[in-house]
């Protein structure tokens, strides 16, 4: 099969999924609909595999495979064709997408079963895919943002899915408009590219990537990476357009496994890594990176300790996870960053789609307070979980152990790392440990505090294969990557497979020197005791001594008001940014609108309409006023004649 035409299947698969489901909406039929959509994705990701296969038979030096369908725009200087290009690291990009993807899609035939507009939602499922697609594999910068405005499109129509409730909608609104915000962004990055180098094409602005680190702050790399990284935080939802993310857990929970885990709002960091030279070329701008991505981390760790729906305390830990892929971005450790992507989108898929089993079996509750001891009642989803809560936990030999500390370590070791960087990253994964041994704690564990009304059950094993496979994904993802200073005491010395992968499209660190071991066992030995120490404090505390956490909840109850309320950052911009934007624009209307451009239009119009009556005055039916209006004329002109 030519290269061209297996891309068109990876392409077109979950675009025909779309448009049949799309076509059929109104049927009710989860099982014909889930099949469909299904289908279409695991058609790609076996294209997916073949496009990974063909890449493995070729030279590291050429593993690239360019389709290009013909030119798209051609004006004057600016040439962007339909190009959409396969190298390591889009490889597994789509290997990701389609392959998380097509498990949601099985859980969901499970999960929406009761939903009358199940087709309508499998539709929308496969459009994001079909979008996603199109992110990861365009070839410039402008093929690249048709498929982020398109998953933006995608998660609006899936966040607001169910519309009819107010709360619901307006999340998907936010989520929308957040990242509009972001794009604009994104926009003017792009301008700044294309009026200095000429182009807009990925690989052609990596190559014209200056070789010398710019260290003004309006440089040309400086500037245009600084308006894309702020794109990627409304995308990846980083502070300050991080907001929206929490919010849109109101969406069918399986919509949070595939675009608030797997996929879309990590298309901010693949963005970063896939022109990885331009940023290596702006320090400043990845110094901004690291900051922002560390104080993401620490800000969504500490509200996530004090939430107590489900998934908002997953939606939390989203957003700090993301921090940590920024802050490997921000150090120049752009493997790492991936690999904890990939990592990320295992556990935390896996963690949704069990969140989505759990407030199924206990009738679309979400509050964790009124859980407890579903272990007995629901042993699968409780299992599979737990293998998600080890790996992001940061366990040893778990997936999660592997890409955090990878990311801890260069924070430290890395020419643009600060040990500030580590030790406030060391910080949120002790947070994390804590906050989501609470979360299994209060679900599974400890006495149970289920309403007498609620009667949970075990999912269906649609529901459960799903969780299965990315459990044990969450096991074995992690020995893709194996950092040499674990790798060298394994038997057999395993080399990390991923780095070697990625080696010809991610460029090394400017002046890294060889890692210290001593240093490296010692900073991943504090991490691990600290997340293990503050795991057994939570398991202790809220399995044991629930008592007491309330006690001390209520001595620093201002502190906990002011975390459990998000730190009112949605209420600072409502009262000093979108209300005054508001006001502003209706002065604007009241003074600018109404009482100027109104007033301007209603004077021209008056003044035209006593224009036409004064002409239509003249349009009498009198023979006598033409004859005078005849010679009144012809006195004029021949008075205007003799004048000359």
């Amino acid at each position: 099969m030519s290269q061209t035409a297996l891309m068109s299947i990876l392409l077109a698969s979950p675009l025909i999924g779309f448009l049949i489901n799309g076509f059929r909406r109104k049927h009710h039929s989860a099982n014909v609909s889930g099949i469909i959509a299904s289908v279409a994705v695991f058609i790609s990701f076996v294209a997916a595999v073949l496009f990974w296969l063909e890449l493995q038979g070729m030279a590291p030096e050429s593993r690239s495979i360019l389709v290009n369908y013909g030119s798209w725009m051609n004006v004057e200087s600016l040439s962007i064709n339909f190009g959409f290009l396969v190298d390591p690291l889009s490889s597994l990009m789509i290997l990701i997408i389609t392959g998380v993807g097509f498990l949601i899609h099985v859980f969901s035939i499970g999960y929406m079963h009761h939903d009358k507009n199940v087709a309508k939602y499998f539709a929308y499922l496969n459009f994001f895919i079909f979008n996603m697609l199109i992110l990861v594999l365009g070839d410039s910068l402008v093929t690249l943002f048709v498929g982020w405005e398109g998953v933006g499109l995608a998660s609006y129509l899936l966040i607001g899915f169910w519309f009819t409730d107010k709360e619901k909608a307006s999340a998907g609104m936010k989520a929308f408009i957040t990242n509009r915000i972001g794009d604009a962004a994104f926009l003017i990055g792009m301008f700044i590219f294309f009026v200095s180098f000429g182009t807009l094409n990925i690989q052609e602005l990596n190559a014209l990537a200056p070789t010398v680190a710019e260290s003004t702050w309006l440089g040309v790399a400086t500037l245009g990476t600084l308006f894309l990284f702020i794109g990627a935080t409304g995308k990846s939802a980083q502070i300050p357009l991080y907001v929206w993310l929490p919010d849109a857990m109101a969406g069918p929970t399986p919509v949070s496994a595939l675009i608030h885990a797997a996929t879309m709002v990590t298309a901010g960091v693949y963005l970063i890594i896939r022109m990885n030279p331009v940023f290596l070329a702006a320090p400043n701008t990845m110094m901004v990176i690291a900051i922002i991505g560390v104080l993401t981390v620490v800000l969504a760790a500490s509200i996530g300790i004090t939430q107590n729906d489900i998934k908002k305390v997953l939606a939390y830990s989203t957003v700090s996870q993301l921090g940590y892929m920024f802050l490997a971005c921000g150090v120049g450790a752009f493997t790492a960053a991936f690999f904890h992507l990939m990592t990320h989108a295992f556990f935390k898929a896996l963690m949704f789609l069990g969140s989505g089993s759990v407030i199924h079996a206990m009738h679309e509750e979400q509050d964790i307070r009124k859980m407890g001891g579903l272990k007995k009642y629901l042993p699968w989803t409780h299992l599979t979980f737990m293998m998600g809560w080890l790996a992001i936990l940061g366990t040893p030999g778990f997936s999660g152990f592997f890409s955090k500390d990878e990311i801890l370590w260069m924070s430290w070791h890395s020419p643009l790392g600060h040990w500030s960087l580590w030790a406030l990253g060391a910080l949120g994964a002790t947070m994390t440990a804590f906050y989501m041994t609470r979360l299994m704690a209060l679900t599974f564990w400890g006495k149970s505090r289920v309403p007498k009304e609620i009667h949970p059950h075990e999912s269906s094993p649609i529901m459960l294969f799903p969780l299965v496979v990315l459990a044990i994904l969450s096991v074995v993802g992690g020995y893709v990557g194996i950092p040499h200073v674990i790798g060298a005491i394994l038997p057999g010395h395993p080399e990390n497979i991923l780095a070697g992968w990625l080696g010809n499209i991610v460029k090394p660190i400017p002046g890294i020197t060889e890692a210290d071991a001593a240093m490296e066992w010692t900073l991943m030995g504090v991490s691990v005791g600290l997340a293990t120490i503050s795991a057994f404090i939570a398991y202790t505390l809220y399995v044991n001594k629930q008592e007491a956490v309330q006690s001390f909840t209520n001595k620093i109850k201002p502190v906990y008001e002011l975390v459990y309320k998000k730190y009112l950052v949605d209420e600072l911009y409502f009262g000093y940014i979108i209300n005054p934007l508001v006001r502003l624009s209706e002065n604007i209307w009241a003074y600018i609108d109404v009482r100027f451009i109104d007033r301007c239009t209603y004077w021209a119009g008056d003044l035209m309409k006593g224009g036409g009556s004064f002409v239509r005055s003249l349009q009498n039916g009198n023979l006598q006023s033409y004859a005078m209006y005849i010679g009144l004329g012809l006195v004029l002109t021949l008075t205007f004649v003799m004048m000359r």
